[in-house]
């Protein structure tokens, strides 16, 4: 498929809250290196801004990051700051708190309750605003419920410095439980293609029924994960990318916008190449039968 002239436009619009974001979005994870952390080469710097110019030229208006985004050299707060501010009127940054790393790299004790505040403060100071868009709180494994700490973002919300809240790497019942605390405007939890998971399948139900953005991430990754995107695509999609003359990863993109209007998609790139082919994805149109082949191929790989 023609890739130059399609923007981010066709792929629809939904709101996180009161915030209008296109549904095809992008993903600031790759923007510091070949892979994501210290796992990969640190990136250049020159060419990851030139990226997130290039994001904007294309309407893409919702952004995904976090401090903990960063490689030996890079971080993907400093880069979108030096690349967009002063940030265009309609930009949604999202960002998420909840894991630490040190400034080695190391993975860290995961924010308690009363770390949030210096988590949102250190994503306010690297990105320049008075404000975060949406702060999404990432659970981790070290503990279950959520509530002590989406309650202490929810003050920091009241405080004025947080303007929406979201959840990730969750389950039905923690939506619940955030919920009876504040409003959850998205959900962004691991979903793609290749990896069946019928929990999220019904949190993706649940946050359909009720309004609230389902953000996949890792959905052209796959298995690849942190480490990029994967390259083993089952026939089914490739075949369905044949017949729309596009390419695996893009049909990847096109059935996770298929999966509700309700869904958005941030995939992440720091090739200027890769990420026209990324926007162009969200004018791919699967037909009915197509769905059906990869929804069975999906099936299948469970």
């Amino acid at each position: 498929m023609s890739s130059q002239t399609i923007t981010a436009d066709a792929a629809g619009i939904w709101k996180l809250g009161d915030l209008p974001v296109r549904r095809l979005g992008f993903g600031a994870m790759r923007l510091t290196g070949s892979a994501a952390f210290h796992l990969g080469t640190p990136s250049d710097r020159g060419r990851s801004i030139a990226v997130l110019r290039k994001a904007i030229d294309l309407g893409v208006n919702h952004i995904d990051t976090a401090a903990f985004y960063f490689s030996s050299l890079r971080s993907a707060n400093e880069l979108i700051n030096s690349a967009l501010a002063p940030y265009p009127d309609d930009l949604v940054i999202v960002t998420k708190v909840g894991p630490y790393r040190t400034w080695s790299g190391e993975w860290g004790t995961s924010a308690r309750p009363e770390d949030l505040r210096a988590h949102v403060e250190e994503n306010l100071r690297q990105l320049g605003r008075d404000h975060l868009d949406v702060v999404n709180l990432r659970r981790m494994p070290a503990y279950d419920s959520i509530a002590e700490r989406f309650g202490a973002l929810a003050e920091l919300r009241e405080a004025g410095l947080i303007r929406h809240l979201g959840i990730s790497n969750v389950e039905p019942r923690h939506l619940a439980e955030a919920q009876a605390i504040a409003p959850v405007v998205c959900v962004q939890n691991r979903y793609a293609l290749d990896r069946p998971d019928p929990a999220t399948d019904e949190l993706l139900r649940i946050c359909g029924e009720q309004g609230i953005a389902f953000v996949p991430f890792y959905a052209v990754a796959g298995e690849g994960g942190e480490r990029g995107a994967t390259t083993a695509h089952d026939e089914e999609v490739r075949a369905v990318a044949r017949a729309h003359g596009a390419s695996p990863a893009q049909i990847r993109i096109a059935w996770t916008l298929h999966q509700g209007p309700h869904v958005l998609a941030i995939p992440g790139t720091g090739n200027p190449d890769h990420l026209v082919e990324n926007v162009a994805a969200g004018a791919i149109r699967l037909t009915d039968g197509e769905l059906d082949r990869l929804n069975a191929a999906r099936r299948k790989a469970g």
